[in-house]
């Protein structure tokens, strides 16, 4: 017999609340990375060292930790 052709919904949503919680938090380090940058002069290099950690954390956590990294052979 054929399969159906419909696809499974993820098992592991997240609620409204707790994703909002999530957004805010990574917003937060974005943000906190462009204001770092407000800092930055020639002869003070941590600010621009500091916007790379805040940037690089608030792409990695949503994409590695609370994402579907491991995804990718499932379909």
């Amino acid at each position: 017999m054929a399969k159906p052709t419909y696809s499974k919904p993820i098992e592991n949503e997240n609620s409204l609340a707790s994703s909002l919680v999530i957004f805010a938090v990574m917003i937060a380090l974005f943000l906190g990375a462009i204001y770092s940058l407000s800092f930055l002069s020639l002869d003070n290099p941590w600010p621009m060292a500091v916007c790379l950690g805040l940037f690089a954390l608030a792409f990695w956590i949503p994409q590695t930790i609370l994402g579907r990294s491991d995804s990718a052979g499932e379909h």
